[in-house]
């Protein structure tokens, strides 16, 4: 086994001891409604189904790129600090959690992507991304509602900012995540982005993409 302290989203799509006692935590706090549960189970058991385990194509990752002050920008170069959970990983998984954070819409995801692979990306690379990006809510969703409920019931009646406007107020050092409703909030705002894409025709194809690419002869 490898000796890293494992922060990344790709936590929920390596099958083990370690991720069915994390479910199990988050089922027994009981934070969701039945059929929310039901639904969330299921959509990871598809994730997790049709997702690459196994790809011999890891990169060196930062696997903490959620937070801001990890990623810092001089005016010519940026710069990714405090490496100390980082590892050879899937290579989408970074891409992901940073671009969740920064990118707004589909043109510029392609920007972003073609950035990084020097060439335009083709349906597979964006299916996957999209994919991956769906793990990374999912993991920040469960994670940070766990962490901030603290065994308490959580308000649903609550209203939440706009994915976008709250990390925008993150990047601003306006949001502290020490803060245990702001935990619970983070937690929030991932869970409504990931129902909102994971209901979308775009959810399906990029499912119907990757397995296609890995399915067995």
């Amino acid at each position: 086994m490898p000796n890293h302290i494992n922060t990344s989203c790709t936590f929920l799509i390596h099958k083990g001891a370690a991720v069915d006692g994390f479910f199990q935590r988050f089922q027994a706090a009981n934070i969701l409604g039945k059929g929310d549960s039901e639904e969330l189970f299921a959509r990871y058991a598809q994730l997790a189904a049709v997702y690459p385990h196994h790809d011999p194509d890891m990169v060196s990752s930062h696997n903490d790129l959620f937070k801001p002050d990890n990623i810092l920008f001089d005016g010519d170069r940026v710069w990714l600090v405090d490496w100390e959970a980082a590892f050879r990983n899937d290579r989408y998984a970074d891409l992901a959690v940073v671009a969740n954070q920064v990118v707004a819409n589909e043109a510029e995801e392609r920007i972003y992507l073609q950035e990084y692979f020097r060439e335009p990306p083709d349906a597979y690379q964006l299916a996957r991304f999209f994919l991956m990006q769906q793990v990374a809510h999912m993991f920040y969703a469960m994670a940070y509602l766990l962490m901030g409920s603290s065994g308490e019931p959580i308000d649903w009646r609550e209203t939440v900012p706009e994915f976008r406007d709250f990390h925008r107020r993150f990047w601003a050092g306006e949001v502290n995540l020490q803060d245990k409703h702001a935990k619970t909030v983070y937690g929030r705002v991932h869970w409504e982005r990931l129902w909102g894409n994971m209901r979308q025709a775009r959810y399906n194809e990029a499912v119907r993409i990757v397995s296609d690419r890995h399915a067995s002869p």
